[in-house]
């Protein structure tokens, strides 16, 4: 099963990750979470200055969570796409051709559950964009894409609310599909 969370900076997504790994019906998965603080020490530029091997950097890493067989991870394709789409760093036809090239991953995710920056707030932690224009702009962006999928039944589950509410969201979704 390959689970996905997609959705803007600063909603909980990892957070949640990070408190699936405590359950045991997640026990066999291998976890990921988004490793930007890394990449932007590395020299990564991030957000709205991401470049196209910027972004590159960041596919990679996803393409590579979709060839694990049991894995959650904290950020897809999805949000790749985006942060591509509202990069001011690239050219028109840099972000049209990997978002046509992602495009096409974005069948591997068993479940992508989009996490709704309903009632969060910012944090500032040093690496992500704190604009709230540009969080909404994601997320709308997060939401377009997300769209596509929204008539394949389980496919795609948006979640939200309080990380033990969001928590009970995911299993009632995986239990539903007894996946």
């Amino acid at each position: 099963m390959r689970i996905g969370f997609c959705g803007t900076m600063s909603v909980g997504k990892t957070t949640l990750v990070n408190s699936l790994k405590e359950l045991p019906e997640f026990k066999d998965y291998q976890f990921r979470t988004e490793r930007s603080k890394h990449l932007m020490n590395l020299g990564v530029p991030l957000n709205t200055d991401s470049t196209l091997k910027g972004q590159l950097v960041f596919a990679s890493e996803r393409a590579a969570e979709l060839m694990q067989e049991k894995i959650i991870t904290d950020r897809t394709v999805i949000d790749v796409m985006a942060f591509c789409d509202l990069s001011q760093s690239m050219e028109a036809h840099e972000k049209h051709y990997l978002n046509a090239t992602l495009f096409y991953l974005i069948k591997d995710y068993d479940i992508l559950f989009y996490v709704s920056p309903e009632g969060v707030k910012i944090e500032d932690n040093g690496v992500r964009e704190t604009n709230v224009e540009y969080r909404n702009a994601i997320d709308n962006k997060i939401k377009s894409i997300v769209e596509m999928y929204k008539y394949i039944p389980g496919k795609v589950v948006t979640i939200s609310g309080t990380t033990k509410k969001r928590i009970s969201q995911v299993r009632e979704t995986v239990n539903m599909y007894n996946i």
